[in-house]
């Protein structure tokens, strides 16, 4: 008992009720506060005002004063009414006060002041409200009220309060825990899907109500996680799959031609065959390894603090002229259109000449002999668009959004040399500059890869502007 009560004091519907109840308590104060305040102030001057009206009236006749006074007083069913004439010596010639009240002056205004009345029971002290004026003799005259019915408003609006306030009290925390446990029911439906997902179920995810409100939002941001979590797992599977795959080939030929070596071999010519053999599918290893490894390093963002600002034109230039001699052996034209002048972008040139070079090696091993490859460089207003198209096979529709995955290689692929991770490179170094990747279809059926990269005049009035560049798709 003890402990479920401590779990339910701790619990964020308790806190949200209490809260809840605790504000609208303080509301209620307020108001109340406020409405004795305007109801006492209006009360104040209304009697002030009478007051004002009543002592001039009296000062203004003299010779009457005392009458006046007397029928101020005797007016009064509920003996609240005061007033009294002062000779110029303080000595009282009419009322029912004393004496003049101390403190009070002659001006006029009304103020609460201290006063001592004459009743049938005898002289009492008492707190009044009561105005003087001087008289023309030196006399004063004074006219006064008791308080009793200010005070009945306060009272009267402190004991609203008080009966009221428990009443708010309660309706307030019993409101606060019906909000609270609604709130509470969809996190008690967030927590399980959750729990779900610790679990190792992936393609749970959280309820999203119609509201749209910040629990639907919320909740649509952890889907959108869950999902992206869900596709780096199933990526981390295939890679793994894939790098287990394609190390067991090698390694594979490799114990199965040191055996048959060893049992074979009967000269050392042979045997050094045998071991240079060995060496190139332990090179073909390590070159998977290392370019797995370097995907790694680019996607982290390493390099990202050394860009500087270089010219693409020639970076596409130089890609284009390393990969000409090995067009030309397979019988494949290479052809190069860049813009006239120098294309500035930011960016580490050396990444962005591995990733076209990548792009133009892909190219060039896809295009049957007779075939073409055009590598272009055009500037469209911000951006500077890189395009490597190939008069080769293609690429089917359903596997563009998958060729730059580690170790994907579509159909039409598979007979040719390598192990898949070139576009995944490519991908990366991308990424790593924000320049967006896309592949389509060439004019003439082949593949079209496009890279579009902000120009550095742009890139340097955002930053100055304070803002980050904008990312279009390639057109």
């Amino acid at each position: 008992m003890t402990d479920r009560l401590s779990e339910l004091l701790r619990s964020a519907t308790f806190r949200w009720a209490l809260g809840i109840a605790l504000w609208s308590a303080l509301l209620a104060l307020v108001m109340f506060g406020f409405v004795y305040w305007q109801t006492a102030a209006f009360l104040r001057e209304e009697l002030a005002e009478t007051l004002r009206l009543e002592v001039r009236a009296a000062a203004e006749d003299p010779a009457g004063a005392t009458g006046r006074v007397e029928t101020w007083i005797a007016m009064d069913r509920h003996a609240t009414h005061y007033g009294g004439v002062f000779g110029r010596d303080g000595v009282r010639r009419a009322g029912n006060l004393v004496a003049r009240p101390a403190g009070l002056a002659d001006d006029g205004d009304a103020a609460r002041v201290g006063a001592t009345i004459e009743t049938a029971d005898g002289p009492i002290a008492d707190e009044i409200w009561a105005t003087a004026l001087a008289l023309p003799d030196g006399g004063t005259v004074v006219i006064g009220h008791d308080t009793d019915e200010i005070d009945r408003v306060r009272t009267t609006t402190l004991r609203a309060m008080s009966l009221g306030l428990v009443p708010a009290l309660l309706l307030s925390g019993l409101g606060g825990l019906v909000l609270a446990s609604r709130a509470r029911r969809r996190l008690a439906a967030t927590e399980a899907a959750l729990a779900e997902v610790r679990r190792g179920d992936l393609r749970r995810r959280l309820p999203v109500g119609t509201r749209d409100d910040e629990f639907d939002r919320l909740a649509r941001d952890v889907n959108r996680m869950l999902d992206e979590i869900e596709r780096l797992l199933e990526e981390v599977r295939s890679v793994g799959d894939a790098v287990a795959h394609d190390l067991r080939t090698p390694l594979t030929r490799l114990r199965a031609r040191l055996e048959r070596s060893r049992e074979q071999a009967t000269t050392v010519e042979e045997l050094r065959d045998a071991i240079d053999q060995g060496l190139a599918w332990i090179d073909q290893t390590l070159a998977m390894v290392t370019a797995v490894l370097r995907i790694g390093e680019i996607e982290h963002g390493r390099r990202a603090a050394g860009f500087s600002a270089f010219d693409l034109a020639t970076v596409v230039r130089e890609a284009a002229e390393l990969f000409a001699p090995l067009a030309e052996d397979g019988g494949v034209s290479l052809g190069v259109a860049v813009a006239p002048g120098p294309v500035p972008v930011r960016g580490d040139r050396d990444l962005v000449f591995e990733a076209l070079a990548n792009l133009i090696d892909n190219a060039v091993k896809f295009t049957p002999p007779g075939g073409g490859v055009r590598v272009g460089l055009a500037e469209t207003g911000r951006f500077a668009l890189v395009s490597v198209e190939d008069t080769g096979p293609g690429i089917p529709l359903p596997e563009r959004a998958r060729v730059f995955r580690r170790f994907y290689r579509a159909e039409p692929a598979r007979p040719t040399p390598g192990n898949g991770l070139g576009l995944g490179l490519v991908a990366a170094i991308a990424g790593l500059h924000g320049f967006p990747v896309e592949v389509g279809e060439a004019d003439g059926g082949g593949a079209r890869f496009t890279m579009l990269c902000p120009r550095e005049t742009e890139r340097g009035a955002d930053r100055r502007a304070g803002r980050a560049p904008e990312r279009n798709a390639a057109p």
